[in-house]
């Protein structure tokens, strides 16, 4: 069994446990039937978003941009740009604290002044 598919199983066994309601994930084509199968043994269902093999070059991979967005957004926060953190859980603390900033900035529709643009 490779590695990712090890973290795969992981990955699923810590979010089924953390949020027993979920019950659909999107993975990377470089997870297979392992993870697959562990997942319906979970009840999720676990759909692999593979790029189209016949298109060169770069093309929108289906359900790609939701983790492309949601990084991008998490780059804003200078501490986050760099891995500054000793422990993972100062790490995690942090990607807790800018995700709340985005989430009530989108709920109050607040605008903050960026040093983007003002050149």
């Amino acid at each position: 069994m490779s590695q990712s598919t090890c973290n795969g199983i992981r990955l699923l066994d810590q979010t089924k446990t953390a949020y027993p309601a979920i019950s659909k994930t999107w993975v990377d084509s470089g997870f297979r039937n392992a993870v697959i199968q562990h997942g319906a043994k979970l009840g999720i269902d676990v759909e692999v978003v593979a790029r189209k093999t016949e298109t060169r070059g770069f093309h929108v991979v289906k359900r790609r941009w939701v983790v492309e967005r949601s990084l991008g957004w998490l780059m804003l926060y200078r501490r986050l740009t760099r891995d500054y953190e000793t422990l993972p859980a100062s790490s995690q603390a942090m990607i807790h604290i800018a995700s709340i900033n985005n989430l009530t900035k989108r709920i109050t529709d607040e605008t903050t002044p960026t040093w983007r643009g003002t050149y």
